[in-house]
């Protein structure tokens, strides 16, 4: 179960943010029924990227046995 301030993971590109599968993101926000979930998604140096309206197909939990790395952020023009 997902709940708010869960780390998550996403499971599909969303090149219109610069955001790619695997990216990790914040739950700031469950709405009824964990239909949809708003995730923020941040810099290393904590600047807000997106914050976007997401539903369960497009993020999962972040797994005890994975480790976080980095990539610079390219936004499509």
């Amino acid at each position: 179960m997902i709940r708010e301030l869960d780390i998550v993971v996403l499971t599909r590109d969303i090149p219109e943010h610069g955001l790619k599968r695997d990216d990790v993101g914040a739950v700031v926000h469950c709405y009824k029924e964990n239909k949809a979930f708003e995730i923020e998604f941040v810099t290393g140096e904590g600047e807000t990227i997106a914050q976007l309206t997401l539903t369960p197909d497009d993020i999962r939990p972040i797994r005890r046995r994975e480790i976080l790395s980095v990539r610079e952020l390219v936004v499509a023009a």
